[in-house]
């Protein structure tokens, strides 16, 4: 009767043993915090004035960070992001649709630009690089092979430009 017993025992310690693995390995290894965002310069338009909209575009651009870091950040390490600013690529003219609404108009003046503060920790806490950037892409038009669909597509490629420079691939 105990070889039952200890075939139970064993298949709950591996149980609770891969448990414990998925858990560290679903740890993200960033956290973004978006910094007043109320005072972001594209939440002052119409575009993303209410506290609904702002909220769904930082959603979005906080998923993507996260997405981002998971494939750059060595496993163990975690990034802390804190958005001081964005304003979206193209700004707002008034009256320029047919029921005279204002709409975005992209154009090559207005490029997208993204203010954070970033931390980088290994597993014991410890400072591995910090810093202030100030993300902006000048030649964002130039781009031919961004997704068309992604509302956030020049915002996004900032930050695989920044990620990639600053964070080489993760190997493990």
């Amino acid at each position: 009767m105990k070889t039952p017993r200890i075939l139970l025992a064993a298949v709950f310690g591996l149980t609770v043993a891969g448990a414990l693995r998925a858990a560290d390995e679903a740890k993200p290894r960033a956290e973004v915090v978006f910094s007043h965002p109320e005072k972001f310069t594209d939440v002052k338009d119409a575009y993303m004035g209410s506290d609904k909209g702002r909220d769904a575009y930082l959603g979005l651009l906080r998923e993507h960070i996260v997405k981002e870091a998971a494939r750059r950040v060595p496993e163990g390490q975690l990034l802390t992001v804190m958005v001081t600013d964005v304003d979206l690529a193209g700004d707002f003219e008034p009256g320029r649709s047919p029921d005279a609404q204002d709409i975005r108009l992209i154009k090559e003046i207005y490029p997208p630009r993204i203010d954070l503060y970033f931390k980088l920790t290994d597993a014991s806490g410890q400072v591995v690089k910090e810093g202030t950037r100030k993300l902006r892409d000048l030649n964002f038009m130039m781009n031919l092979s961004l997704n068309t669909t992604d509302p956030l597509r020049y915002e996004n490629k900032l930050i695989d430009d920044w990620m990639r420079t600053e964070f080489p691939r993760a190997k493990g």
